[in-house]
Formats: structure tokens, sequence, C-alpha cells
């Protein structure tokens, strides 16, 4: 099966919120689980639940006592949560749409803390190669410990296990008649805290780990990471030259692309990548002063509590999904300021602003006071200056303006971020397309510039642009594709351009279409 991608959700740290949100997120019962986003498991054993949401699923899952709980499933639609007895790893999986699947990261991990008494992986053979024996079964061994008499020691099948808390870690009965216990050769879980690596955060990372440069160099499940110098067991493009400043050395976990936190592409040829588990910085991170209440270049560092947009619309809270819904979540940002519903940059934009309130205006910009920079005695920084073509030529395959808005009034995703959309439009594979930022684009010869949009629902749309003065060129379209979708049927097809296509970024592999049909007007979703 094509890898999925699996965001894991992040640690919860101590952030500027407020009180009555810190005693809401301290110790989430999430914390446990790895996420993998738009996967479905095919198993029998399961229950069926209605839940609110992702959280009372879990709690679901541990009460559960018709099995041991190893994953579940929630669907975002219906509300429905279904918890497993098996995992990804035990089970068939396939994609599925609307799906989120949770995995009990302690029954992902095959490698052994301490003396593992919490190991819960699937090695059922000793350090000898001996198969083990059924901790249910008398034969040909009278086992001391049962599932029976230790219900809490995940005494399951015939994995290796350490109900007793042996010095000499799991163990399992033999099937060996002559034998009658073995020990299994569990490989130590790497010490994630003891390593330390270049620059301050080298024992600890800061928000998302983007400047983290530590050693650890196995996955939060134990797998041992690939070298970034190296093709296999899988194929990526993230290369030093690429990335010269990513300090992608040896197989240390990085973040290279601004995921949730760090990770790497694992030895495992059946598992592309993984997030490492680096711990969090028991500090917070460095704010400047000067941009703390004022506006300095795009506002980035803006902590203002400006709250209104430069027409006057209240802006929505972050942690909340109405009226807009959006993937500036403040748990997955922590060091992006997205406290209350105060005016923020997290996506360096050309100056803060928000969501609204308004259910008719998306979001707008914020009219935030600019910094005295001359007082401060600090030499002016120049701010980005919009280019004046807000118009295209063509296709817009060479327009290089700053529109970040698309025709229905959404903000743009960032090119070189995978959320809310992954894809593989990223600046590295089209290094002439000029693909800063979140500014409309035509990297791949559409008809007229657009981008990915930051609305999960809405992958992608046409930017609101005019066309230059050039009457020698066809008028751009001027509907949405969600407009144009309505009219599919009205238009015939000209030319089969066969299939399928398969298009591979390092979260998964993509398939679009059997058989495609090219029209006169424009395609339903990009690869």
């Amino acid at each position: 099966m094509a890898a999925i991608v699996c965001c894991t959700l992040l640690d919860i740290v101590s952030t500027a919120r407020s009180p009555e949100n810190l005693t809401q997120l301290k110790g989430d019962i999430l914390d446990a689980y790895s996420r993998t986003d738009g996967v479905w498991i095919f198993t029998r054993n399961k229950q069926f639940y209605k839940t609110n949401n992702e959280k009372e699923c879990a709690d679901k899952c541990e009460a559960e006592r018709n099995f041991t709980c190893r994953a579940f499933l929630f669907t975002r639609k219906k509300l429905q949560c279904l918890t497993l007895a098996e995992n990804a790893k035990m089970a068939v999986a396939f994609t599925s749409t609307d799906t989120v699947l949770y995995e009990k990261i302690i029954y992902l991990m095959q490698c052994k803390r301490g003396i593992g008494t919490d190991y819960r992986g699937t090695e059922a053979k000793t350090q000898r190669g001996i198969p083990c024996q059924k901790w249910a079964e008398k034969i040909p061994h009278k086992p001391n410990y049962t599932p029976e008499k230790y219900p809490n020691a995940g005494l399951e099948e015939n994995y290796c296990r350490n109900p007793d808390a042996d010095e000499g870690g799991p163990w399992c009965y033999t099937t060996d008649p002559a034998m009658r216990f073995d020990y299994c050769a569990i490989p130590e879980c790497e010490d994630q805290v003891t390593h330390t690596g270049e620059g301050p955060t080298g024992e600890c990372m800061q928000c998302n780990g983007e400047d983290y440069h530590g050693e650890v160099s196995r996955t939060e499940s134990g797998l041992e990471c690939q070298r970034w110098d190296v093709q296999e067991p899988h194929m990526h493009g993230f290369i030093l030259k690429h990335y010269p400043d990513k300090d992608l050395k040896m197989n240390y976990c990085r973040n290279p692309d601004g995921e949730l936190r760090p990770w790497c592409f694992t030895t495992n040829p059946n598992k592309r990548w993984e997030y490492c588990n680096i711990p969090r910085c028991n500090t917070p991170p460095p704010v400047s002063g000067l941009d703390f209440q004022c506006l300095s270049g795009k506002g980035e560092d803006y902590r203002g509590r400006i709250a209104i947009t430069e027409s006057g619309n209240a802006c929505q809270h972050w942690n909340t999904q109405f009226p807009h819904k959006h993937g500036w979540i403040p748990d997955r940002y922590p060091c992006k300021g997205l406290e209350e519903n105060y005016c923020r940059n997290p996506d360096g934009e050309k100056k803060p602003w928000c969501y609204t309130t308004n259910s008719s205006i998306r979001w707008e910009y914020c009219t935030i006071p600019p910094c005295d920079r001359t007082e401060q005695g600090i030499a002016d920084v120049p701010l980005q200056v919009p280019l004046a073509e807000e118009c295209y030529r063509g296709k817009g395959q060479s327009y290089r303006g700053t529109t970040s808005v698309t025709v229905s009034g959404k903000k743009c995703q960032a090119w070189s971020s995978m959320f809310p959309h992954t894809h593989i439009k990223t600046p590295d594979r089209f290094p002439d397309a000029d693909l800063r930022d979140n500014y409309c684009r035509n990297p791949d010869g559409d008809s007229s510039p657009w981008c990915f949009t930051t609305d999960p629902n809405t992958i992608w749309e046409y930017c609101n642009l005019k066309r230059c003065d050039d009457h020698t060129q066809e008028p751009a379209p001027n509907a949405s594709p969600g407009m144009m979708e309505q009219n599919i049927g009205q238009t015939k097809p000209t030319t089969s351009v066969g299939g399928p296509l398969v298009c591979q970024d390092k979260d998964r592999f993509v398939q679009y279409g059997i058989t495609s049909w090219r029209l006169d007007y424009t395609q339903t979703s990009k690869p």
C-alpha cells in the first residue's frame, strides 16, 4: 500500500494562553496516539460508538473491554468512532478521505525503554531464535504468567513481554520443551534526551523544531532513520544542496519543510517517514521586544492585541472553526502567538491578518501601527515592496505579483507548506516558477494563476486576478473550479490523456483517475 501522511499530535507546551485553555490542554489523552489522516483499517474485531470528537473516541478506546484496543478510527462528517483490536502493522489499510486513524504509540514501538515492562511490540521469538509459546497455552510449559492473572501486562498471542519486571528485559516461554523460557532480543529505544548537538537546541526543540540541530536518529516508534544523503530505501528530494541551511547531516531528525515537528525517512522499506520524539525545551523561545506591540517588517513577531480588521470586521478566535474552518490551530503552531482572536502573521503574509466573524468575508488584513525604528536606534529594515504587476499576460506563467487570494476570497496556502493540503508543487521542484510565500502562480501551465487554499475543504482555486491589456490571448476563465465542475457536463471531452497519474511526495502516493479526458476549461484537482 502507498505510504500515507502520518501526523502525530504535538506535545502540549506552556504558551501564552488563557488559564482556562491551559487547563483543557494539560494531559491531552491524544498525546499517547499516532495520528494518520485519510486511512481506514480493515478488521472484523471492532466496536462502533457515537462520539462528538476524537478525544471522546480515545476515551472509548481506553475503556474498551471487548478486546485490547490498539487504535481507533474517527469519521469527521458522521462523528462515528470505531475502536480497533488491530493497528496498521497488523491489518490491511486503505485510503478513506474523511477518516482519521489514531494508533496507540506503545503498540507501534519495536524497541524497549528501560527493562521493557511497557513493551507492546510483536517480537515473538527469543534471542536464540526459538519461537515463543502463547501466553494462554499450557503446552509445552505450564505458565505462571497468564492473561487472566495479569490482564494489564499485554500477554497477547506469543509476543515477548515482561510481566514480572525482570531485569533482563522482555522474555517468553518457548516452544522448546527443553527450555522453559528465554529473553528476547529487543533493541533499546534511543535515549532522546541525552543526545547533544550543535547550538542551543541540541537537546530539545523550540516551536516546531525547524532550528533543531540535535543527534536523535530514531523515530517515535523506534525505527532507525535513513541518511539524508542516500536514496535507499526511499527516494526523496531533501538533498543538502537544495536545503543548505537545514543541517541535513547523517541520519539525524530534522524539519526542513516546516512540518509539525522533526522527522526523518526510515530504513524500513514499508514505512516511508515518521516523526521523531524530540522533547520540548522548558524555556520559551526569545521574543523580540521591539516587534512586540507594533509592526516591523511583515509583522511576524507582532504580539499585540488588535483584534479587528482594516475594514472593521471583528476577528475570529484562532481556536474556533466558526464561521470559517481553517488549519491555523494554536496547538499545532505553539510559537505563532495564535492567542484569542488577535491579528497575527503565521504564514509570512505581507502584514498581520485574521479570519473574520463575518461569514461572507473569510479573512482580511489588520491595520497595525508601525514601529518607529529611528527612535529605537536601529537601521531601517525595508518592507517587501509589492510588485506593481497585479495583472497577468497570456496564461500568467510569468506573473510575479503578490496577490494571495482566490476568486472566492480564500487565502492561499504557502507553496512550501503541506498543510492543509499535501502537494508536489514545491519551490525546489519548480525553481523557475518563483513559488514564494503564498503568492498566486502558474507553475504547471494552467489557464491562469492559481494557488492551493487554506480551506481544508477546497484544494485549489484560480486567483482573483485580471488579465493585462493583451488582446492577442484568449480570455481567462472567470469562474471558480466549483462553478466549472457544474458545467463539465456541457463541455465535450476533446482528447484522451490516459491514466492513471501517480504523484509521489514525501508524505504519500496519490493516484488521479483511471482514464481522464482533457476538457476545454479546467481540471477539478491538482496532483
